[in-house]
């Protein structure tokens, strides 16, 4: 039977979202099956195996099979919470994704064609259980923008609103007047937490002959100290700080002034720095959007309006 499935995707680079599921944005491939309790996506002869350590950023996800394969998994993880679909079932899904606001004029295109495929049947299988599906259309948005409307009734008439989404690899900002997006403060700076994570990592190794992984600072950063040295944990906390009041004072030389402005952080990334966002002086009126599937959420309402004013 033919079935419709609505499935949002947020390809981070650190991690992937839909608007259930989270899951780090990393995937070895091999030829040969893995073994007994193993969870693995086979597509075309290969078998894909997420992995907690993520692949190196692209700027154009759409030059590695590797992003089509986390596709798949992220409709396959939506599609294991959907009763109404079962084996033999033909699943048509329509599939929201989004870019960063800078990148967008100039990618949005290739990665509705990418990631549409050939529009035929796609078959595959993912934890024991095969699934055949047609993209029948991707509908690309801008990220940021995505997670705010879903908070536009609250923010719409705040007179100057800056969305900033701390991502892995980039920061991305905008501005909303009275709920309409303002294109001339709109950029994606390449100051995510990936970044940060190289920079402390680099430091410490240089310093102190001591190697870090990106769980090792995610640690630091959410109190879990005892299990690191002092001077580790001092040194990571400082470049933290250091790290966040760079950013704010960069969205200064761009001309927002976010003690003047409604600052509203969005992302993992913001919920990372959370505690060191909120002890900055360089901030007065401001709100966290916790909800790190956010933009996914945000694609999957701005297509659903797509879709009405279509039919209308």
């Amino acid at each position: 039977m033919i079935k419709r499935a609505r499935i949002a995707v947020d390809h981070g680079n650190k991690n992937v979202k839909t608007t259930h599921h989270v899951f780090t944005t990393g995937v070895e491939v091999s030829d040969l099956r893995p073994g007994r309790g193993t969870t693995y996506l086979e597509y075309e002869g290969r078998y894909y195996t997420l992995t907690t350590q993520r692949m190196p950023y692209q700027r154009d996800k759409t030059k590695d099979m590797r992003f089509f394969a986390l596709t798949l998994i992220a409709i396959a993880k939506e599609l294991e919470g959907i009763s109404k679909v079962e084996t033999g079932d033909i699943v048509q899904v329509q599939l929201p994704i989004g870019l960063p606001p800078k990148h967008f004029a100039e990618l949005y295109e290739r990665y509705e064609r990418y990631f549409k495929g050939n529009s035929g049947i796609i078959h595959f299988a993912y934890n024991g259980r095969a699934y055949d599906i047609s993209i029948v259309d991707v509908m690309a948005f801008p990220q940021n923008y995505a997670a705010l409307m879903t908070r536009v009734e609250e923010i719409g008439e705040i007179p100057r609103v800056v969305g900033l989404d701390i991502g892995g690899f980039t920061t991305d900002y905008l501005l909303l007047r009275n709920g309409e997006l303002d294109m001339s403060f709109c950029d994606s700076m390449e100051n995510g937490i990936i970044n940060l994570y190289n920079t402390i990592i680099s430091k410490l190794r240089s310093e102190y002959d001591i190697l870090l992984e990106d769980a090792d600072i995610d640690s630091i950063i959410q109190g879990k100290t005892q299990y690191y040295e002092d001077k580790v944990v001092l040194s990571v906390k400082r470049q933290v700080q250091d790290f966040v009041t760079d950013l704010l004072s960069m969205l200064r030389e761009r001309g927002i002034d976010t003690r003047s402005t409604y600052m509203v952080f969005i992302g993992g990334g913001s919920m990372l720095l959370k505690d060191y966002i909120s002890n900055s002086d360089k901030l007065e009126k401001y709100c966290f959007l916790e909800d790190i599937c956010a933009n996914a959420k945000g694609y999957d309402l701005l297509y659903q309006l797509q879709e009405r004013d279509a039919d209308e």
